[in-house]
């Protein structure tokens, strides 16, 4: 399959019209979105058939605007469906899509509105208070949209669609697939966040992460937790899946994650795959995991960052599958899984997907032989893969940094085993230069959390006036331990016994909780710099 696999992307394309709408036109009474609302206590459902005349509508209020073909426009909203009717609209006009977290704070929105400089800012009433409260310091927005309410200065969404006039492909310009689609912010795990611009290209990509990654379907119901101000939640939750005629299900507009009422719902509802961070599945194992009825699943995924073998392993005792551990950027779609029906490695992020070359590489951009640590890359070449992003808007300095020699350098370390496997070893920025040698941090967080003690770790390199650097870790502990030195010295020994005795941590802190990006990525600088 992966050698023979090819995937043409047509000169023009625009993933609103000739996916939404065409699929309405062929079966509209297909559902294409779930929503669960336990404030409201109902189950919303909107077929393909709603999207295409929903978001149709407000591409025409888009225009009634002057918001035209290449204008960008920014979206901050919770879970709700008016976000893709929103979305979806802003895609048919060939304006470009800027998704923005529901953790963002109103400091981030002027970063981001300055940043990307967008024309009109949709948001909802939970969230308006993040614009208005720092709306003079906002350069160059014309329209302020709110979706779920009316209030002073704000557009109401209810009235713009009455007056609205349904825009189909023949009313707008056409958009090819190099044309702008959408911009991410990336996490800033080590510095101010970076805007990724992807092409139309990017959302028929997507169907090689449903596909071979999610293994969805026509019929299949996938729910993927994440914030729909993130990247991650365009990888599970609107291209791919509806490409591969899934339905989408999302639950808990306004609430926080709350994993006894995620187990609750895995059990009453028919979902066939389900997608969540490590930590996602963490927390619901020690809610207690095996006291609820699972069967319904069929396949479990995960990414933003490594699986522990402990985790993996736990899991598939109490819920007898496996969790798919795949890989992805902001930049990229999924570039290497554990693909469903191939044999799993704990620990492993598996092997290129479809029309991915992945490799090892030194700095100059040649190959490493297998087991050796290197930049992780993708094969560039001639044909440019679909999906992977047009580069750092703005900033051509970075985007020169990470295209050079043919290759995209992800800026993350691995290694690749005799099997073809490739197991994760760090962010470039994160690995540690302690008494001479390279330290990856997540070798040594793998082995810590094979530990009883030990629920989660973060290893980073730490300032010594000795050393100059050291290795240190922050653990959490599981129920039933406290910490002390005798934990931690036996955490050391723990460590020396499985590694390299250079890579032990010579500094362990006990903490009650790990710092994370809104994506769930671990804030390693915010614990170097404590």
């Amino acid at each position: 399959m992966f050698r023979g696999y090819t995937r043409e992307i047509p000169e023009y394309y625009n993933f609103g019209f000739h996916c939404v709408d065409r699929t309405a036109a062929e079966t509209p009474q297909q559902v294409a979105l779930v929503t669960l609302d336990d404030e409201l206590d109902e189950l919303f459902k909107h077929t393909f058939g709603e999207l295409s005349e929903q978001s149709g509508k407000f591409a025409g209020a888009l225009s009634s605007l002057g918001v035209v073909k290449g204008d960008r426009v920014m979206i901050l909203t919770e879970r709700i469906p008016r976000w893709y009717f929103a979305v979806l609209g802003i895609i048919k006009i060939g304006a470009v899509l800027v998704p923005t977290p529901n953790l963002s704070v109103p400091e981030d929105m002027v970063y981001m509105v300055n940043k990307a400089g967008p024309k009109m800012v949709i948001c909802d009433l939970a969230n308006r208070y993040k614009i208005d409260d720092v709306r003079d310091r906002l350069k160059g927005v014309e329209h302020f949209v709110l979706l779920d309410g009316n209030t002073p200065g704000w557009l109401e969404y209810h009235e713009l669609m009455v007056s609205a006039e349904f825009l189909s492909c023949d009313d707008v310009k056409p958009t090819k697939r190099a044309d702008p689609l959408l911009i991410f912010f990336t996490s800033g795990t080590t510095g101010m966040p970076k805007m990724v611009l992807h092409d139309h290209s990017y959302a028929l990509a997507q169907g090689t992460t449903a596909r071979h990654v999610h293994g969805a379907g026509p019929g299949d119901t996938i729910w993927a937790i994440t914030d729909n101000g993130l990247a991650k939640f365009f990888y599970g939750n609107i291209f791919g899946q509806w490409l591969e005629g899934a339905t989408v299900f999302q639950h808990n507009p306004s609430g926080r994650f709350d994993p006894e009422r995620v187990l609750e719902i895995l059990e009453e509802h028919t979902i066939d795959i389900f997608c969540g961070i490590p930590t996602i599945y963490r927390i619901m194992l020690d809610k207690g995991v095996e006291g609820y009825d699972l069967s319904s699943v069929r396949h479990y995924v995960s990414a933003g960052e490594p699986l522990s073998q402990t985790l993996l392993s736990r899991w598939e005792r109490y819920t007898g599958r496996w969790i798919h551990e795949f890989y992805g950027q902001s930049e990229t779609v999924a570039l290497i899984a554990n693909q469903p029906g191939c044999p799993i490695k704990p620990g492993s992020m598996g092997k290129p997907t479809p029309g991915h070359h992945m490799d090892v590489v030194d700095d100059k951009g040649d190959p490493l032989p297998c087991g050796t640590h290197g930049n992780l890359a993708l094969l560039v070449g001639v044909k440019r893969p679909p999906g992977l992003f047009q580069g750092y808007w703005k900033d051509p300095e970075t985007t020169a940094k990470v295209f050079r020699k043919g290759l995209y350098f992800t800026q993350d370390m691995a290694y690749k085993d005799e099997d073809g496997h490739f197991w994760f070893v760090s962010r470039a920025d994160d690995v540690i230069k302690a008494s001479g040698y390279r330290v990856g941090p997540f070798e040594v967080e793998r082995v810590l959390e094979k530990h009883p003690a030990v629920s989660e770790s973060c290893v980073v390199g730490t300032p010594d006036h000795v050393r100059g650097t050291v290795v240190t870790a922050y653990v959490v502990l599981n129920q039933g331990y406290e910490p002390g030195e005798g934990l931690k010295s036996e955490l050391q020994a723990h460590v020396k016994e499985n590694l390299a005795l250079y890579k032990y941590p010579r500094k362990v802190f006990f903490v009650c909780e790990l710092p994370r990006t809104e994506s769930g990525k671990l804030r390693r600088a915010q614990l170097r710099d404590r």
